[in-house]
């Protein structure tokens, strides 16, 4: 695409950075990952300034067209995921209908002695060990959800599944525990360096985080789950209808 900036024109040129930054973007390897010129470059092509250049980046970055990552470059916003408070559907089954294939960047398993809070909720020994799957994912090339869950030792998992399969078709179809209802608590909190380094976001950033408590159907817990989301990549919707 060729770049070019009318140093006659009475249009700013900040703005005419910005117009063409728009059409730049909608080219498809912007589209599909791949990061912006930098600005020492992308600067030196136009013409400009880098701070002229920055204003129009900013205004990007501002309408959530662009992101920006620290000591990585500038890429396209990957079109947000979101969730619905109502009709509780698991992360791979969400992202399954949007048409989006979900990518495991990293899987954890482990037996652990959770917190006092996680023993309480399933009501077992404050020394049970229970097993701990971690799970980065989001879509190609872009992590943007880190997953904690602990189980139920009542279910029997052993830590040998094949925990890249949609968990909940593995507590089905393997244990027939079939996942029935989920209530959840969801707070904007900084990221601590252990998220913010999975995430690829800096120390402090804004994140979502996601609690998530699930029960059979039979009202009993098999899962406690947290779920750390960056700030940018998620959109939770309530919906609610009033009472007559």
């Amino acid at each position: 695409m060729n770049l070019k900036i009318d140093h006659k024109s009475p249009i700013p040129l900040h703005i005419q950075a910005e117009n063409l930054l728009r059409e730049l973007i909608k080219q498809p390897e912007y589209i599909e990952g791949k990061m912006l010129p930098n600005e020492i470059e992308l600067a030196k092509r136009l013409a400009i300034s880098r701070s002229t250049l920055r204003l129009a980046i900013n205004k990007l970055v501002y309408e959530e067209l662009l992101i920006r990552k620290k000591g990585i470059g500038t890429k396209v916003a990957s079109t947000k995921f979101s969730s619905k408070s109502k009709n509780w559907l698991s992360f791979s089954q969400e992202m399954k209908n949007r048409g989006i294939e979900v990518k495991n960047f990293e899987l954890h398993v482990s037996w652990v002695v959770p917190d006092k809070a996680i023993t309480k909720f399933f009501a077992v020994d404050e020394d049970q060990k229970l097993l701990k799957l971690e799970r980065l994912r989001g879509k190609k090339d872009d992590p943007f959800v880190y997953f904690i869950s602990y189980f139920h030792p009542r279910i029997g998992l052993t830590g040998d599944e094949d925990f890249k399969r949609p968990l909940y078709e593995i507590l089905e179809a393997d244990y027939h525990v079939v996942a029935d209802l989920s209530q959840e608590e969801i707070d904007a909190v900084a990221a601590n360096k252990f998220i913010a380094d999975k995430l690829e976001i800096n120390t402090g950033d804004p994140i979502l985080s996601r609690k998530r408590f699930v029960f059979d159907q039979s009202g009993k817990p098999i899962e406690y789950n947290l779920g750390f989301y960056r700030a940018e990549s998620f959109t939770y919707t309530v919906e609610s209808r009033r009472d007559y």
